[in-house]
């Protein structure tokens, strides 16, 4: 093989990148916004688009990374606005936020629509479990006994519901506007636009 040959895969590649890039970098700044927004706005406790967001991004980016980027971003805008805290905990919030991501990027088969549901649930609850425990383990609001974190748990059990529901509701709104997007909207824009062509051509 001539060294042009094997640069030549090596330069698609990277262009293929660099291309992949410039559409996934609008869509990733869209969904940060989504979530800078959400928090931002009234809404009931947990009830965000941060975890969802992270799975649909994970789900539709070529470029994976961005995904995780996703959740991260849209965190830390809305606390530099609403206040930042304890950053251990604030990591563990972080990263529990980022599970949809990392476990869609991990494994295709929890990629799409079909897996929303169980992905969704299973992230719901390790956020509970994870910010939970970081909350008892690294505050003061309870005792550093089993006594302690049982309490924490049982405190933050009215809370489960809302993440479990913004994660639902908000993982249907994007995975639904994004099905609605490709099978309703664009095909009808482009029979659209195929009619006004012809009717234009017979003038």
């Amino acid at each position: 093989m001539t060294p042009m040959n094997s640069i030549a895969p090596v330069l698609l590649n990277r262009i293929a990148a660099l291309r992949a890039l410039r559409t996934d970098l609008p869509v990733a700044a869209v969904l940060v916004g989504l979530d800078v927004a959400a928090r931002l706005l009234p809404h009931a406790p947990n009830f965000t688009p941060v975890a969802a967001s992270a799975l649909f991004a994970a789900s539709i980016l070529r470029v994976r990374a961005l995904s995780l980027l996703v959740p991260v971003a849209g965190m830390v805008l809305g606390d530099a606005v609403l206040g930042f805290y304890d950053w251990r905990v604030m990591a563990s919030v972080y990263a529990a936020l980022s599970l949809p991501a990392c476990a869609a990027c991990l494994s295709g088969r929890l990629r799409g629509p079909r897996m929303m549901v169980p992905v969704m649930l299973s992230c719901s609850l390790s956020f509970f479990l994870i910010t939970n425990f970081a909350v008892w383990a690294f505050g003061s609001m309870y005792a550093a006994s089993l006594d302690g974190l049982i309490a924490c748990y049982v405190a933050a059990l009215p809370f489960l519901k809302y993440t479990v529901a913004g994660d639902l509701v908000w993982a249907g709104v994007l995975f639904g506007g994004f099905w609605l997007l490709q099978h309703v909207l664009l095909p009808t824009a482009g029979r659209a636009t195929a009619v006004a062509v012809a009717a234009r051509g017979r003038l």
